[in-house]
C-alpha cells in the first residue's frame, strides 16, 4: 500500500498502476463479476487524478460507478482502503460493492454511483456550494459515454456554465463501447468536443487516456486557458485496456474471468508493465 504521492514520478506510478490492476483482477475474479473491461478503461486516469493531480481538499465523482473496483484499488494504493476491505468486494455485507457505496463507508468516495448521468450534477452542486462555505477546491468527474447519453449530464453542463465554474472538471472516458454496444450505433454522441464546447466548457483531447504523460499535458493545457469556464477532457482509452482477449471486445463489460484468462491477464500486466517502464 503506497501512502505518499509520488507527483509526477510516472516510474513509480508506474508500479502504483501494476499494483492496482493486479489486485483488481484478484478481486473480480475471487467474485466472479463483471465490469472488468470499463474499470481498465479508466484506471489510468483514476490513478493520475489521484497521485498526480488532486490536493486533498479536491471531490471526486466516479460517475461511472460500474468502474468501482478500479476506484476500491487506487483508494487502496492512496492508503484509504485496506486489503482486507478490498477482499470483501461482492460479498454479502460488504460496503464494496459493484456500484460505490452511498453510506460513506470508503474514505474517497463521497456519493454513491452508478445510475448513469448524475455524477456531473453531482459535481456542480457540490462546486456551487463554494459560494457558502467560502471552501477552495477543484470538482473532478470521471464519465463514460453512457453518462453522455443522459439529457441530466448536460443540464448539469449548461448549470456549471452558467455559474462560471472554472474549477469544475468533466472527464469522459471515450472509449468508444457501452453495455449494448458501439457508442456510435447506440445514441451517437459525435462531434463530442464540439458538443462540449457549445455548452460553454473548455475542451481538451488526451489522445492516449492511458499514458500518464499524454493526460498531464492535456491537464496542463486546460489550466493555460484561465478564465471562467468549466473544463472537459475527453480522454481516448481502450475498453479492456491491456488484456489482449478484453481490448475492444463489448463482452469485457460484462463477463467474468475464467481461471485460464486470470492466469493470462496476470502474464500480460507484468510483461506490460516491463514495457512501460523502459
Amino acid at each position: 500500500m503506497m501512502n505518499a504521492n509520488p507527483g509526477k514520478d510516472w516510474r513509480g506510478l508506474e508500479t502504483v498502476r501494476k499494483d492496482a490492476i493486479l489486485k483488481m483482477l484478484r478481486m473480480y475474479r475471487d467474485a466472479n463479476a463483471g465490469h472488468i473491461g470499463a474499470s481498465l478503461s479508466c484506471m489510468e486516469i483514476l490513478l493520475y487524478l489521484h497521485f498526480s493531480r488532486m490536493t486533498p481538499d479536491d471531490k471526486f465523482i466516479l460517475s461511472k460507478g460500474h468502474a468501482a473496483a478500479a476506484l476500491y484499488c487506487v483508494l487502496n494504493q492512496r492508503g484509504k482502503l485496506s486489503d482486507e476491505a478490498l477482499a470483501s468486494f461482492y460479498r454479502d455485507g460488504t460496503s464494496l460493492a459493484a456500484h460505490p457505496p452511498c453510506d460513506k463507508s470508503a474514505d474517497g468516495i463521497i456519493f454513491g454511483t452508478g445510475s448513469l448521468g448524475h455524477g456531473l450534477s453531482l459535481s456542480a452542486g457540490l462546486y456551487l456550494s463554494r459560494k457558502f462555505t467560502g471552501r477552495h477546491f477543484n470538482a473532478y468527474t470521471v464519465l463514460s459515454e453512457g453518462d453522455c447519453n443522459e439529457g441530466s449530464t448536460w443540464e448539469a453542463a449548461l448549470f456549471a456554465a452558467q455559474h462560471d465554474m472554472s474549477g469544475l472538471f468533466a472527464i469522459v472516458d471515450n472509449n468508444g463501447l457501452q453495455g449494448f454496444g458501439k457508442s456510435r450505433e447506440v445514441l451517437n454522441l459525435e462531434p463530442l468536443e464540439k458538443k462540449w464546447a457549445a455548452f460553454n466548457f473548455d475542451v481538451e483531447i488526451a489522445s492516449d487516456g492511458h499514458d500518464f504523460r499524454c493526460l498531464d499535458a492535456a491537464f496542463a493545457a486546460l489550466a493555460a486557458r484561465g478564465g471562467r469556464r468549466p473544463k472537459c477532457l475527453i480522454a481516448k482509452t481502450i475498453k479492456g485496456h491491456g488484456l489482449s482477449f478484453m481490448e475492444n471486445r463489448l463482452e469485457s463489460h460484462y463477463l467474468p474471468l475464467s481461471g485460464e484468462q486470470y492466469k493470462t491477464a496476470v502474464k500480460e500486466i507484468e510483461e506490460s508493465y516491463a514495457q512501460r517502464i523502459r
